[in-house]
């Protein structure tokens, strides 16, 4: 699945900032990530009930209650998390020894599934990443494979059950009493009574009752087909209200933004992943798929710095590089080698062919970045050195 795949393309590039997801109704789900790691999620349809729940279900001794989180965030000593407040909160506790980093990660596990989830869902969703150097992991992280996995499960489990138009994000509510009265006990009539009011979602009744919201929703399907029982969406508990303090800003790239930088590699996944971190930073972005292409599309669009994957299936990097040097437009641009082997005859080679810098793969964001950033700023090119 794309939204999966591209999780695993910013875990290889160990990218540090924010994956926004947005659908065509406007919800936006937010994951932040250091170095390729998921810390945390925040957006989403029910951020405060999702939050609530998750606090039920993993740290029952907890105070429920906005007054006692708000009492918790005032008395912080450091700036709220630019993660979110909920990250603050999990650090918070976490450093008193309120919970422990077990059932911090079981929250952000939970939270990140439940969101991701919700993505899949979701119809038409666009993504955007922003690269933010400024993160760090503190009470820890999710690994991008474990959060895939229980959300792959999760979901063929929800299509298998004929719940897939369902989301489990929206409250049952009985419109049919007499119909519903008629085919149930006289207690468990009272139960659906008293639950199925609109006011909890599907989430928020499985915590209550303590079961799997696969199960609480399956059980319903029957009376929903029906139209006894019918899902509607309910809004979100107020939002917290806590002291807002200035994070550390987030210095903008000293390149002028609308460098063009170019990218000739064969594989589709490194040419994907360099385009979406690239834009993100504001860059535009030139992607070439072939070596024998890369001279005439290079000359027509005359990038400010070109990466240059080392091994193609038509040419070698070297070969292009050494062809590039020789027109006056390239003489000055700067050229990165990517390569998986980064040993010192490939640097020679490298240098001879008057390449400007080396890249090892997989590639990594912030060196990613942090290239484009030396080169473009000094103005000119200089040739790599080799080094035993």
């Amino acid at each position: 699945m794309e939204h999966f795949q591209f999780l695993r393309d910013l875990e290889q590039l160990q990218f540090s900032g924010q994956l926004s997801w947005t659908s065509t109704t406007g919800q936006q789900w937010t994951f932040h990530l250091f170095k390729g790691n998921i810390m945390y999620a925040t957006g989403g349809m029910h951020p405060m009930r999702r939050w609530r729940r998750n606090l039920a279900l993993h740290c029952p001794r907890l105070p429920s209650h906005r007054l006692g989180w708000q009492a918790d965030l005032a008395s912080a000593d450091a700036a709220i998390s630019p993660v979110g407040w909920e990250y603050t909160l999990l650090n918070l506790w976490v450093a008193k020894q309120r919970i422990t980093p077990e059932q911090a990660i079981n929250i952000m596990l939970s939270t990140l599934v439940e969101m991701l989830f919700d993505v899949k869902q979701a119809a038409g969703v666009s993504k955007q990443i922003k690269y933010d150097e400024s993160l760090a992991a503190q009470v820890g992280f999710a690994q991008v494979e474990d959060v895939i996995a229980k959300t792959q499960s999760r979901w063929q489990a929800w299509e298998d059950a004929k719940l897939a138009e369902h989301s489990p994000n929206k409250a049952p509510i009985i419109r049919q009493p007499e119909q519903l009265r008629e085919h149930c006990s006289a207690q468990l009539y009272q139960m659906l009574v008293q639950r199925l009011n609109g006011e909890h979602t599907l989430y928020d009744l499985a915590v209550q009752m303590q079961r799997d919201v696969l199960d609480v929703t399956a059980s319903l399907l029957p009376f929903i087909q029906l139209r006894w029982i019918e899902l509607v969406t309910i809004s979100d508990l107020p939002a917290l209200i806590y002291p807002r303090q200035s994070s550390k800003p987030i210095l903008p790239p000293a390149v002028a933004p609308k460098s063009l930088i170019a990218c000739v590699d064969d594989s589709t996944l490194v040419r994907n992943t360099m385009e979406a971190l690239l834009t993100s930073a504001g860059y535009e972005f030139l992607g070439v798929d072939s070596a024998l292409r890369a001279i005439s599309v290079l000359l027509a669009r005359k990038p400010d710095l070109i990466f240059l994957d080392l091994v193609m299936p038509e040419a070698n990097g070297y070969e292009v590089c050494e062809q590039l040097r020789k027109l006056s437009c390239f003489r000055n641009t700067p050229i990165v080698i990517l390569t998986g082997s980064d040993g010192y005859s490939n640097r020679l080679r490298a240098n001879f062919a008057k390449a400007s810098g080396f890249l090892g793969k997989p590639l990594n964001a912030e060196a990613v970045l942090g290239e484009i950033r030396r080169h473009l700023e000094q103005g000119a090119t200089s040739f790599i050195a080799p080094t035993r």
